[in-house]
């Protein structure tokens, strides 16, 4: 059996960072209880190495890119790092400027993979208005890191349908859910008669659409509706949305501190909506469902695989689409309606990504040792 080290790689995480960051560090802590050694490469403004009980934490000065994020422009100091710890394999949650840790690894017999936490050809078109020219374009780049890495994981059919053509070899391996932090003794909305109480909780940037929660909030007030929505979270277009609002009962509430108020937030919730038809997965929805709240998403990208009609619903991405299924969900409020939620939360454990996640780097770390004695 081989014992793994295991280097873990991204661009994108901040103080403030969502989902990937969650991510990353549930994996990481859990390769480290598993016995794995582990390493993890990220941007900061300085130079600096944390010895973390889940392994060390290298940060590579970098240039911030965005109000909220830096991204490592020099990868030949993120490849130093990795070059002392000698890894059994890498993960590269990073299509940009890591992405030659592929190659580098290649090189060196040690295996590796790219962790896929975005679709590049629906991001891409959403960024520049329009698909023209887009799928040429991301083709070749996913066909490039197909090359460079043996082996690509994705988080739902959603997030593999870019790779499709591209010759990748796919592993799925669903994120998970902190059923711990998240669960319905966190609160429970108030009881008696009182506006339908709605949550978003995201990345107030437009790649995560908040304005289509805020586009559905104007619908539901034009259709005279008793709700209020409540936005949790920070970002560039916090002022832009807070414009669009209008007179729509719409509270924007900033950046919510501690995984434990999250979790009281959802679940004083009656439904929480993560609508952005481009998420690959949807850490947010599995968070709010294991807190007893029904979820309304939009009815494409991998967020919609985690929400059947036992826990939510789901309409087309466009205000008139989601108003309507929140008004179908709020018909359907029930203590049996919220059990559900929890129920489908419950199959998301991150044990179950962990110990797949140290499959495949066994996968890979095996492979590398066998190449490496013939």
């Amino acid at each position: 059996m081989v014992r793994l080290r295991i280097a873990q790689l991204a661009n994108f995480v901040g103080p403030t960072s969502g989902g990937m960051k969650v991510a990353i560090e549930h994996l990481g802590r859990g390769y480290a209880e598993a016995g794995a050694e582990r390493i993890l490469v990220v941007p900061g403004p300085h130079d600096k190495i944390v010895q973390a009980d889940a392994g060390a934490i290298v940060q590579i000065r970098a240039p911030r890119v965005s109000s909220t994020y830096r991204m490592i422009m020099q990868p030949s100091r993120a490849l130093r790092a990795l070059e002392k710890f000698q890894p059994t394999s890498v993960e590269c949650s990073d299509k940009w400027t890591l992405s030659g840790v592929g190659r580098w690894a290649s090189r060196r017999g040690i295996g590796s993979l790219l962790f896929s936490h975005e679709r590049l050809d629906d991001m891409l078109s959403d960024w520049l208005r329009a698909g023209i020219g887009v799928e040429a374009l991301v083709g070749a780049m996913n066909r490039r890191l197909a090359k460079n890495f043996d082996l690509v994981v994705v988080t739902s059919d959603y997030s593999a349908g870019e790779f499709a053509g591209t010759g990748a070899a796919l592993r799925k391996v669903p994120l998970g859910v902190d059923l711990g932090t998240f669960n319905p003794d966190k609160g429970a909305p108030e009881p008696g008669p009182r506006p339908l109480e709605l949550c978003y909780v995201g990345r107030m940037s437009h790649e995560k659409h908040p304005q289509l929660a805020v586009a559905a909030a104007v619908e539901l007030h034009r259709r005279g509706v008793d709700f209020r929505l409540n936005m949790y979270g920070t970002g560039p277009d916090l002022a832009r949305l807070q414009r669009q609002a209008g007179e729509a009962p719409v509270v924007f509430h900033g950046y919510v501190t501690g995984r434990e108020e999250v979790a009281r937030r959802f679940a004083r919730s009656d439904i929480s909506l993560s609508v952005c038809p481009t998420e690959t997965f949807g850490l947010a929805v599995l968070e709010a469902l294991a807190c007893g709240t029904p979820v309304v998403t939009s009815d494409s990208g991998g967020a919609r695989e985690l929400v059947d009609a036992s826990c939510g619903d789901w309409g087309s991405p466009n205000a008139s689409g989601i108003a309507g299924a929140i008004e179908r969900l709020a018909g359907r409020r029930s203590p049996q309606l919220r059990a559900a939620a929890r129920a489908r939360a419950e199959n998301y454990d991150w044990s179950h990504s962990v110990a797949r996640m140290l499959d495949v780097h066994t996968e890979l770390a095996e492979r590398s040792r066998e190449a490496g004695s013939r």
